[in-house]
């Protein structure tokens, strides 16, 4: 054990610094220099050998480490599952279908698998075995599992009951096709069909096909967030088993009428209920059964299933794509967050592929890149 006691000057300020070197019982070294509260040399060096036998009777740092990481027990992945829905999905206000989604991998995909590991005994071949397990399913299909999986572990981190991640989770690459669309001439003959089944239909198809509404907006719509004087309407909030939310960007978005769209919705008024879709009694329409009235609106036309009433959507933003419209129109109108979604629609654009060809046939009258020049030297010009 060693104390030494220095003497400190700064500017009109003076003091005295006491150096304390030890080691503890288990061997761990120790050192700590500080400046005694004291005026003395003599007062600073019994301040020390104070401080030296307060510091020895504590336990050693790399004791508590070990006490705090003995404390800390990793839970399992079944364990820590509820807690991470609880404290984190729904304490930061997730959307209720995001917080369903998480639930539902977490009982069908991750505990059947993992759900008995702790949380830190999770390596890389876990990964591989999730990807193994689920490899019948969709990519994107595996990706919701895998990515509910790797914020679960990164927010267990944050939490301190891990040290660091325990793998590593990486992605399926997915390819971005179009998603599947109606033609214009089979979309046309859905709305007609509708129109003859029943006027709620026919608005349904309407919504989806020339409005871009997802299904929950479409159950959420209400008549005051539509404006026919104005020939429009303001997408403000969607519906998910009962809970009304925001729409699935988080913000509103406001989509011009079409002329057919506004006509049915003229026809339809009705104030049986504060929402356009209800049934007769006037409660909100359940989601299950605007996907039994698309079924029939497709069995009545002849029209294959497929997609889902998502379909209607994935019309929407076609249509507009194959019209020429902008990507940047697109994406506000469709209510994208991000760009890249609405890209997807982009090669369907005629104009866009048009306007890039027509740039070869004006190559002959454009400058070219990379012309030799012939110069004359400057010492080579005449006066």
């Amino acid at each position: 054990m060693t104390i030494k006691v220095r003497e400190w000057k700064k500017g009109k300020g003076m003091g005295f610094e006491v150096d304390i070197r030890f080691t503890y019982p288990d061997g761990t070294p120790y050192r700590q220099r500080i400046k005694a509260p004291v005026e003395s040399r003599s007062a600073a060096r019994r301040w020390g050998e104070a401080r030296e036998r307060e510091l020895l009777v504590r336990p050693s740092p790399a004791v508590l480490r070990t006490q705090q990481a003995e404390r800390r027990e990793v839970p399992t992945l079944r364990e820590f599952g509820p807690r991470f829905i609880e404290n984190y999905a729904k304490a930061n206000q997730q959307k209720a279908s995001g917080i369903a989604s998480k639930e539902s991998i977490l009982n069908r995909a991750l505990y059947p698998l993992l759900g008995d590991k702790k949380l830190d005994a999770i390596d890389d071949e876990d990964v591989q075995r999730i990807k193994a397990a689920l490899a019948t399913k969709n990519r994107k299909t595996v990706n919701n599992v895998l990515t509910v999986l790797g914020k679960l572990l990164k927010v267990a981190v944050k939490w301190k009951l891990l040290g660091a991640l325990p793998c590593t989770v990486e992605l399926l690459k997915v390819s971005h096709a179009v998603p599947g669309f109606y033609e214009f001439a089979d979309y046309a003959h859905l709305v007609d069909t509708a129109a003859r089944i029943d006027p709620r239909i026919h608005v349904m198809v309407l919504l989806g096909g020339d409005a871009g509404l997802r299904r929950g907006e479409m159950i959420g719509l209400r008549w005051c967030d539509v404006d026919l004087r104005r020939g429009q309407l303001c997408v403000q909030q969607a519906e998910w088993n009962g809970v009304v939310d925001t729409p699935k960007s988080g913000r509103g978005r406001v989509v011009p009428l079409t002329r057919t769209l506004a006509a049915a919705l003229t026809r339809h008024r009705h104030l049986r209920s504060e929402r356009v879709l209800c049934l007769d009694d006037g409660s909100p329409v359940p989601g299950h059964f605007l996907r039994d009235w698309h079924e029939k609106a497709l069995r009545r036309a002849g029209l294959p299933g497929k997609g889902g009433l998502h379909i209607l959507r994935h019309t929407f933003c076609s249509h507009l794509a194959m019209r020429g419209a902008p990507a940047k129109a697109i994406q506000e109108l469709a209510g994208h967050q991000n760009l890249t979604t609405t890209l997807r629609y982009m090669h369907l654009s005629p104009s866009a592929r048009e306007g890039a060809i027509r740039l070869l046939d004006d190559r002959d009258s454009a400058p070219g890149f990379g012309e030799i020049l012939e110069t004359v030297p400057k010492s080579g010009l005449s006066h």
